[in-house]
């Protein structure tokens, strides 16, 4: 309405301002709530889309539910050495070798879709020949064996793995 017919409405009726200034409220909160999908036939429609994409997002996450791995850490040789692991979180421990550290991780799936790093980085050893060495390592996951390194003194040494 313009300011015009805020007047006509005025003089027509007679009544005080007051009342002018309420309808012109309500017409302008209508008007913001249909703008806005408040009105009960946008917001029926509206809830009526949002549970069927809910129902759809369960089923979803159905297929997505969460899943356990069982995660299996290895570190070979004699001795004892350092060893720098990722399981979920990282540690570092002083470790008499051979090392094994067994764990469960769940992941969701969205961790699942990303992947989430285990990794074991084993600390020097003396290796047969006499010199300082890399001690070997391997990760297995759900009993399958899915990284392996011999260690050694040539290049870098560590097994890593992402889980899906």
């Amino acid at each position: 309405m313009t300011h015009d017919a805020h007047r006509v409405i005025f003089v027509r009726r007679g009544g005080n301002m007051r009342r002018v200034m309420t309808v012109t409220a309500l017409i302008a909160a209508a008007g913001l709530m249909t703008a806005c999908g408040g009105g009960s036939g946008d917001g029926d429609e509206k809830e009526r889309a949002g549970g069927s994409t809910a129902a759809s997002s369960s089923e979803a996450s159905s297929e997505g539910e969460d899943k356990t791995y069982e995660v299996t850490l290895e570190v070979g040789g004699e001795g004892k050495s350092s060893v720098y692991y990722t399981l979920g979180t990282n540690s570092t421990e002083q470790v008499t070798l051979p090392w094994k550290k067994t764990d469960e991780m769940t992941l969701n799936s969205t961790q699942r879709k990303v992947g989430i790093i285990v990794s074991v980085v084993p600390g020097p050893v003396k290796l047969s020949n006499g010199q300082l060495g890399t001690a070997p390592c391997s990760i297995t996951v759900d009993g399958k064996k899915v990284v392996e390194d011999q260690g050694g003194t040539e290049g870098k040494h560590l097994c890593e793995y992402t889980i899906h």
